[in-house]
């Protein structure tokens, strides 16, 4: 995971630029909490970049006025879109400004500056380096496994069988305490429901993604008026010079991905999105479509290049760039160091131009079926008891991660904040092999051939999340309905999988080490992301869920209600794909209001169940009788089954 330092980086110079400004700032001084005003400045430092937010929108004249004797330059720190200026304005964005000099700038201007009425804020623009740990293992041929589970694949993606994430078979060669069905339950919704949609653009806001790569080109955002205009040109007009694929905010220019001291770690997430599906070639990913040109698209946002990035002002522009050129999700594998924040107040009140940018891409609608944008950030990899910020933010969803064994990974932060949980891999688990982290793609100058690898972190499974929400949203389109962004994410955590279940006594490590995890139990958030069940949500159909291998009944109360042990049933209506999905080994009958059903095949299925509604026969010409009703159902098979009695 990418994580934003706070620590404080000024230059040090003993050099004094005395104020020489003509403004007049308030006579009463003494009266303004300047202390307040002044964010990540400390008392007699100097910098050389500010970000400054005014209490309204400044006129040219008041900023020459403020420019004047200072050898620093003073400019709009957002670009202005030209169809999003109310937007703009109504989020503040408009009223932020950068300063820059040269040289550094003295404590006492930056002091008077914040004494200014005109003056909101006074942040120090603040370089904050990654501190993602940038190991990644590369992959070989050989990792393709030729094992039985590979049969039946839905694409014929070579690496695929090696993907624990999207279908966990509990093979002990990935760790030996895998466990089976501990992943997103993705394979169902693949095959019956939706893989993706082009027209649903998922931010990465990270590294920058490796756009040229065999299994992401065709899946990649292109913006054409860059693409077909002329190299160094801004052609749309959007501030951007040859923004085709997106753009890198750190370096001012064109996506990188290869530089030293990069990790590969955009590129990794965005494959785990939406690398191509059905192509033959590499791996699959959660919304890289089926194969037909019909995957969401990845737009690299990147705000991270080498060491270098991560500042407030190139995070903040990043987002803001992504809800202005029509992303419907951020995914965002980075935060602030864990304890830096504490709360909302204190997040929005220290980094508020980043916070103002957030909100900015939440309010902007770039689909038909959402009225706002969908934030998705890690938890943090720092093992604490909280999530760190932005993803923290009670309005935002911040992803937890879990190992092949379906457990908490030993990196993973929970607790307040966190909301879900998803696979991120965890490579301390024995047999000790990379293979339980997650594979996904890479640049091939990184590994030095393969163009794929594994990496571990919330960072990964954050784009899990992701995906599945680009999924939730082509899902939205072809059912014809429309959500608010609020009650989305209230829909995709609360689809989520019985985690608690396993949370008892302790796991051991490859060296012998142990974590107990009982600080986890309910600290998980609402549980495991499940693919099935948020798009179940989506339709408004209730979840029975059944125990793999097991002969068994499930109430239908929920589908017909208190009276359904005393209605008459007509049948259960079942596809043969789902037969083959859930493995069934006797055919499903209704008695006493409870379904009968023996799978022996961890899945997710449809069926229909038909009864009589008024009576215990129906009505016709020939005899009075009840109604035929139906229901569709939707039953998910596990290997275990939640402690709710299987109603989910």
């Amino acid at each position: 995971m990418k994580y934003l330092k706070t620590t404080i980086l000024f230059l040090a110079s003993s050099a004094f630029i005395s104020c020489v400004s003509n403004i007049e700032f308030d006579a009463a001084a003494d009266q303004v909490d300047v202390n307040e005003k002044m964010l990540f400045i400390k008392s007699g430092e100097t910098t050389q970049s500010l970000l400054v937010k005014f209490e309204s929108v400044p006129t040219e004249s008041f900023l020459e006025e403020l420019a004047t004797g200072m050898s620093v330059s003073i400019k709009p720190a957002f670009k202005s879109f030209p169809s999003k200026k109310e937007l703009e304005h109504e989020y503040g964005l408009d009223r932020w400004y950068e300063i820059e000099s040269d040289g550094p700038i003295s404590s006492l201007w930056i002091q008077q500056l914040a004494e200014s009425p005109q003056v909101c804020v006074v942040e120090n623009n603040i370089v904050m380096p990654s501190v993602s740990d940038g190991v990644y293992y590369p992959a070989t041929e050989g990792d393709a496994r030729t094992r039985s589970d590979a049969l039946g694949l839905p694409f014929d993606d070579p690496k695929l069988p090696s993907q624990w994430n999207m279908k966990n078979n509990g093979n002990a060669s990935i760790a030996t305490a895998a466990y089976k069905g501990g992943d997103i339950n993705i394979y169902d919704v693949w095959t019956s429901i939706t893989a993706g949609d082009p027209s649903i653009i998922v931010a990465v806001v990270d590294e920058g993604v490796k756009y040229s790569h065999p299994d992401l080109k065709n899946n990649m955002w292109v913006n054409t008026a860059e693409l077909n205009g002329k190299t160094g040109v801004d052609d749309d007009g959007n501030g951007y010079v040859d923004d085709i694929y997106g753009y890198n905010f750190v370096d001012d220019g064109n996506i990188t991905w290869a530089k030293d001291d990069d990790s590969g770690h955009g590129t990794h997430c965005a494959g785990i999105i939406s690398a191509v599906n059905g192509n033959g070639i590499g791996i699959s990913s959660v919304a890289g479509g089926s194969g037909h040109g019909d995957g969401v698209k990845i737009m690299s946002c990147q705000i991270f290049s080498g060491k270098n990035g991560g500042s407030a002002r190139v995070t903040a522009n990043a987002i803001k760039y992504a809800a202005d050129m029509g992303a419907s999700i951020i995914s965002c594998s980075y935060g602030y160091k864990g304890g830096r924040f504490l709360s909302d107040k204190a997040y929005r009140d220290y980094a508020g131009m980043e916070a103002n940018a957030i909100a900015y891409f939440e309010a902007s609608k770039n689909n038909d079926v959402l009225d706002g944008g969908i934030a998705i950030f890690a938890s943090g990899n720092d093992g604490d008891p909280y999530a760190t910020y932005p993803g923290a933010l009670s309005e935002i969803i911040s992803v937890s991660a879990f190992g092949p064994d379906y457990l908490p990974a030993y990196y993973t932060n929970y607790g307040p904040g966190c909301n879900i949980v998803a696979p991120g891999g965890d490579v301390k688990l024995p047999p000790t092999t990379y293979e339980s982290a997650i594979l996904s793609t890479l640049p091939s100058e990184l590994t030095g051939g393969d163009d794929y690898g594994y990496m571990q972190g919330t960072s990964m499974a954050c784009p899990h999340v992701s995906g599945i929400a680009a999924l939730g949203i082509a899902r939205l389109k072809q059912l014809g309905k429309t959500m608010t962004a609020k009650k989305f994410k209230e829909q995709l955590v609360t689809s989520a999988r019985d985690f608690d279940t396993r949370i008892t006594g302790k796991k051991t490590y490859y060296d012998g080490s142990t974590l107990s995890l009982a600080p986890y139990l309910h600290k998980m958030g609402t549980g495991a992301v499940d693919a099935w069940l948020f798009m179940m949500k989506l339709e408004g159909i209730p979840c029975l869920q059944a125990k793999e291998g097991e002969e068994q009944w499930l109430d239908l109360a929920a589908y017909f209600g208190t009276s359904s042990v005393s209605l008459t049933y007509l049948g259960v209506d079942i596809s043969p794909e789902a037969y083959e999905a859930l493995g069934l080994q006797k055919e499903p009958y209704i008695k006493y209001g409870r379904l009968f059903i023996y799978p022996t095949k961890c899945g997710s299925a449809k069926m229909t169940v038909k009864a009589v509604g008024g009576g215990t026969a129906l009505g016709g010409d020939n005899a009075i009788g009840g109604m035929e009703i139906q229901q569709e159902i939707s039953v998910v098979v596990r290997s275990f089954r939640s402690s709710n009695g299987g109603w989910l």
